[in-house]
């Protein structure tokens, strides 16, 4: 659970507290919103690596919410529904407006927290220990090993964390925000230590070579993924 962020919808304020209070002891960063008016806000200010939502809101329910994350937003985060409506239709209904998951109330808090975990682990392909590869790069989980062109690199487990992500979400861009706070949760040093440790990985992963797969895009983020451009390494 450390450094999850997680948005948290549910107007019943008790339990809001109290899974809150639970899943920040447990190491998450948690945000709260009491109706989708609010949630819909942060959504589009911050990234959160899952979502629990409640069904029955004020207003717009949570099933129409989650609708609108997948379809108009096109958020891919885990959505894990919790609701005391818990007949086959009500999940069926919740799996095909797009839900990860269904917890019905009133549900053990390990549960809940096992159940982020493992949802997580699948989104960030962690279940498995698969080597990730875009072009000639190779990153081996279980080894922790990185090689270029059979090449082995050396890397510190910081700049082993940020490839990782990066490769993990190739082809897309992953926003500085995102990547600090997978790195570093709420605790996030002094603004030029990211940019220390970018510098050292594309030392070590684009400089050697002809072609670079590392990517800044100024303002949004950053990727990597494969490339024809070429840069001098002079």
């Amino acid at each position: 659970m450390n450094n999850l962020s997680i948005l948290l919808v549910e107007d019943h304020r008790q339990l809001a507290q109290t899974v809150l209070e639970y899943l920040e002891q447990e190491g998450a960063s948690v945000d709260y919103a009491g109706n989708t008016r609010l949630a819909r806000e942060l959504v589009q200010e911050h990234h959160y690596d899952l979502m629990l939502l409640d069904v029955m809101l004020p207003g717009e329910d949570g099933y129409s919410f989650c609708q609108y994350l997948r379809k108009e937003l096109a958020l891919d985060m885990p959505v894990i529904f919790m609701t005391a409506r818990d007949q086959l239709e009500d999940k069926l209904e919740g799996f095909d407006r797009g839900g990860d998951d269904y917890i019905v109330k009133p549900f053990a808090l390990p549960e809940l927290s096992a159940r982020v975990a493992a949802l997580v682990r699948r989104q960030r392909k962690e279940v498995t220990a698969n080597t990730l590869q875009i072009a000639d790069l190779e990153l081996d989980p279980a080894r922790q090993e990185v090689r270029r062109d059979g090449q082995l690199l050396k890397l510190s487990p910081t700049a082993f964390r940020i490839l990782r992500i990066l490769m993990r979400e190739s082809p897309k861009v992953v926003s500085r925000e995102q990547l600090e706070h997978e790195l570093w949760g709420d605790l996030v040093p002094d603004s030029d230590a990211l940019r220390s440790h970018l510098y050292n990985l594309r030392k070590a992963v684009d400089k050697p070579f002809d072609i670079a797969l590392l990517n800044t895009l100024p303002g949004v983020g950053f990727s990597i993924q494969e490339t024809t451009q070429t840069h001098s390494n002079a």
